[in-house]
C-alpha cells in the first residue's frame, strides 16, 4: 500500500460523508424552513443518504482503501436511487392510478404494526406522488437520484483507488 492510495481513498470517503451530509441538510431545510412534511419514500431516501455516509465514516476510522466500503457505499446510494425512482414513476401516473394516500409518517409509527409501516416506506402512497417542489423542471426526488449518482460515482472511485497499489 502506498500513501498515495490510502490518501486518494480517505479523500472519496470524506466526500462521500460531505455530500451525503449537504444532501441530509437540504432535506432538513425543505422540511423545517419550507415546511414539506416528508412522505414515506423521502423518510427511505434520507436513510440511505444517511447509511453511504456511515459507511464512508466507519471507512475512515478502519481502511478507507479497504474495498468493502466503498461497496456498502454503492449499494446504499443503488438502493437510495431506487426509491428516488420508485417515487419518480408515482409522480408519473395519472391521477386515476395514483395508490390512496395515507396517514402521517409519524401517525403510522405510531399506531400501525411495524410491517404496514415498512410497505408504506418501501412502496409509497399517495402521498408520495405529489410534486411539492422543482427546480429546472425536476423534481426533489429528481435531485436525490442525482445525489445518488453522485455517492456511487465517489464510491467507485474510492474502491478504485483503494485497489491501486
Amino acid at each position: 500500500m502506498t500513501t498515495q492510495s490510502f490518501n486518494t481513498a480517505q479523500m472519496w470517503a470524506l466526500l462521500i460523508c460531505f455530500v451525503s451530509g449537504a444532501l441530509l441538510t437540504g432535506a432538513l431545510y425543505f422540511e423545517f424552513i419550507r415546511g414539506l412534511a416528508p412522505c414515506p419514500l423521502c423518510m427511505m431516501q434520507r436513510v440511505w443518504f444517511a447509511l453511504a455516509a456511515m459507511t464512508a465514516y466507519v471507512s475512515l476510522l478502519h481502511k478507507p482503501r479497504l474495498g468493502i466500503y466503498p461497496l456498502v457505499s454503492l449499494v446504499c446510494a443503488s438502493t437510495g436511487g431506487y426509491f428516488s425512482i420508485r417515487q419518480l414513476w408515482l409522480q408519473s401516473l395519472p391521477e386515476e392510478q395514483v395508490p390512496a394516500c395515507g396517514p402521517d409518517l409519524q401517525y403510522m409509527l405510531d399506531v400501525f404494526p411495524l410491517g404496514d409501516v415498512l410497505v408504506a416506506m418501501t412502496q409509497g402512497t399517495g402521498d408520495c406522488a405529489k410534486t411539492a417542489w422543482s427546480f429546472i423542471g425536476v423534481a426533489l426526488p429528481g435531485w436525490a437520484l442525482v445525489g445518488f449518482i453522485v455517492l456511487a460515482v465517489l464510491a467507485t472511485l474510492q474502491l478504485k483507488s483503494g485497489l491501486k497499489r
